[in-house]
């Protein structure tokens, strides 16, 4: 399919045929959803933890007598049941990650980029440099071009001019095209791809 590409500037700089393999998929929520639980499951530090009945400090003496009492039997303090006792069942550290096949996760990357290029939110641009590292002046060029919450992604490495200028706004970020995921890509409102980005994201893929 034919998508037009345009300069930084917002000016016309030809068009780009992209492969449908790639980009002309159909929507697979149910791909997605995985992928994106498997991206934020390998995010959390599980280092969640509550002590056990063996890690609670106080005494491992009887806490009163077995019988008399008129209670129940009770033969540690450090017991769940009891106040201040051990937690039972409780969180322990340990990874969230889990395993996802690689043919389901390239399924899940060449989905998210069909259904940018199908809401028409996929924007191809000839190349993501600038000629001064000042944040201003890509901020200038962002309002004229419309782009609040937008994900840029570009070829095998990011212009550094660039990358310096864009660190400081809120709701743009820079990857590389090895860096291209479906979480980044599903949670910004724009995509913005550079040729070289086209390119390679198509070499990866195919």
């Amino acid at each position: 399919m034919k998508c037009n590409v345009i300069t930084i500037d917002n000016k016309k700089a030809g068009d780009i045929d992209l492969d449908d393999a790639v980009f002309g998929l159909d929507l697979r929520a149910d791909i997605l959803a995985r992928t994106v639980n498997w991206q934020l499951a390998k995010r959390r530090s599980g280092t969640h933890k509550t002590k056990q009945r063996a890690e609670v400090s106080g005494t491992k003496a009887k806490p009163f007598r077995q019988k008399g009492t008129g209670r129940a039997r009770q033969g540690t303090a450090r017991a769940p049941q009891m106040r201040g006792g051990g937690v039972a069942f409780g969180p322990v550290v340990r990874s969230h990650a889990h395993k996802l096949p690689k043919k389901v996760r390239r399924l899940a990357l060449k989905t998210a980029l069909s259904a940018k290029q199908a809401e028409g939110k996929l924007v191809i641009l000839e190349a993501a440099k600038i000629k001064t590292a000042k944040t201003g002046d890509l901020v200038k060029r962002l309002d004229k071009l419309g782009w609040t919450s937008t994900l840029v992604i570009d070829g095998a490495e990011v212009d550094a001019d660039f990358a310096r200028a864009a660190a400081n706004i809120v709701g743009l970020d820079v990857l590389p095209s090895q860096g291209a995921n479906v979480y980044d890509i599903l949670n910004s409102d724009t995509l913005v791809l550079t040729r070289d980005a086209v390119g390679k994201l198509v070499e990866r893929l195919k």
